[in-house]
Formats: C-alpha cells, sequence, structure tokens
C-alpha cells in the first residue's frame, strides 16, 4: 500500500453512544492520561471519554501536524511586531492548539469546540504544559474583530455537509492577508469534493483566496486555503 491510498478508516470517535459535536457529552467523562509527542516533545496529557480521539493522537491529526509550516516562522512573519491570533478549529482534547501554543509561545492561540467537556480537558492540558496562551472557548466567545495568521483543523466531517460548509463559510473569511489554514481531512470522507467545494463557494466570502492540496498521505488530504496577500 502506498502512503496515498486509503487505509482502514481511522477509529478515532469514541465509542460512546456521545458524538464528539455534542456540546454536553452525557456519558460518564472516563479521564485518564496518555503519552503524546507533540512539537517535538514528549508529554503527558488528559484525554476523556465523549470527545474525539480519547484513546490517542488520531492519525488524520498526525498527517496535519506534520506537514504544517512551522508556526512560529509563520506568526513571526505575519504579526508585524503586534500579537498575533491563531486558530485551531474543532479542537477536541487539545492537540493541534497545545502544539500551536508550544511552536508559538508569544501568539495568542484559539482552541474552539462546541464540546463543553473538549474545552474543559483542553484547559487542563494547557495548564499541565505551563501553556498560558492557550483560549478555550466556544465559537461565539471568539471576538469578532479577530483575524488569524494560520488557521489548523481536523475538522468534524460527521456533523453533515450543510453544517460543516456554514463552519468553513464562518471561519476561513477571518484568515488575515497572506494568511493560510490547513485542514485535514480523510479522502473517503469526501476530502476532494470538499477542496472542489471550498473552490467554488469560498471566493465571494473571501475574494482571492486560493485553494490547493498541501499534502497527501495514509488516506488524509491536507488542504491549504491562502487568503488573499
Amino acid at each position: 500500500m502506498t502512503e496515498d491510498q486509503d487505509p482502514a478508516v481511522d477509529p478515532a470517535q469514541d465509542g460512546s453512544h456521545d458524538h464528539y459535536f455534542t456540546a454536553k457529552p452525557a456519558s460518564a467523562a472516563e479521564r485518564r492520561t496518555i503519552s503524546v509527542r507533540l512539537a517535538g516533545r514528549d508529554v503527558e496529557v488528559e484525554v476523556a471519554s465523549g470527545v474525539f480521539s480519547p484513546g490517542r493522537l488520531d492519525l488524520g491529526t498526525q498527517v496535519l501536524l506534520r506537514t504544517t509550516p512551522s508556526l512560529d516562522e509563520v506568526v513571526t512573519a505575519r504579526a508585524g511586531g503586534g500579537s498575533a491570533h491563531v486558530l485551531d478549529l474543532g479542537c477536541g482534547w487539545g492537540p493541534v492548539a497545545l502544539t500551536m501554543a508550544l511552536e508559538a509561545p508569544d501568539a495568542t492561540v484559539w482552541a474552539v469546540d462546541v464540546n463543553e467537556r473538549a474545552l474543559d480537558l483542553v484547559r487542563r492540558n494547557a495548564e499541565r504544559l505551563g501553556l498560558t496562551n492557550v483560549r478555550a472557548v466556544v465559537p461565539d466567545d471568539v471576538p469578532d474583530d479577530v483575524a488569524f495568521a494560520a488557521l489548523w483543523s481536523n475538522p468534524p466531517i460527521r456533523v453533515g455537509k450543510d453544517v460543516l460548509h456554514a463552519m468553513l463559510l464562518h471561519w476561513l473569511p477571518r484568515l488575515a492577508r497572506g494568511a493560510s489554514a490547513h485542514l485535514v481531512v480523510q479522502r473517503n470522507l469526501g476530502s476532494d469534493s470538499l477542496q472542489r467545494w471550498l473552490g467554488e463557494a469560498l471566493p465571494p466570502h473571501l475574494p482571492g483566496a486560493v485553494v490547493e492540496r498541501a499534502a497527501s498521505a495514509k488516506g488524509f488530504r491536507v488542504l491549504e486555503v491562502v487568503a488573499p496577500g
């Protein structure tokens, strides 16, 4: 099998009756710690049932984190002497947001999710790692005037197309000028059709945006959206 072929579906979802995009999971939290490698460091983080990939760093997020550009360089180039803001959209227990915070300690990292248990885990994990630059919030708590120097996401494909599309059309236009978003999507869950849809639907909301496939590995595509400079 080549790296571009589909493996078995990545078993990242929690096995409970709760969907990971449920605002208030009804299942018991069943908290525990796991060891993962983030931003080149071996760390221990807290996870729980009722969130996305509660037992490990899922394969799609691994692909995303291996293929995104160095965030510290991105933030330095885009901050212009001010404080840069970056976004993890659909943060789960926080592997992307924590990586962003480790790589760019001077940036404000917004970890956004509707799942209250996930947000609590991000806050606990940021404290565990001594990270003071992470803001774990529901979508409505992000100030309207914040523009993002980078957006990384393993988006919740299983919420359905209508919800997913509305979410992307809300957040992608908030990229700062010339900034990029990186989205990882499993190929057999519609990555190629999502790329085509973004190319058609995004320009009215973000004129001049460019949508490309930045990487492909382990059955996943990493899509890059570049805002006009």
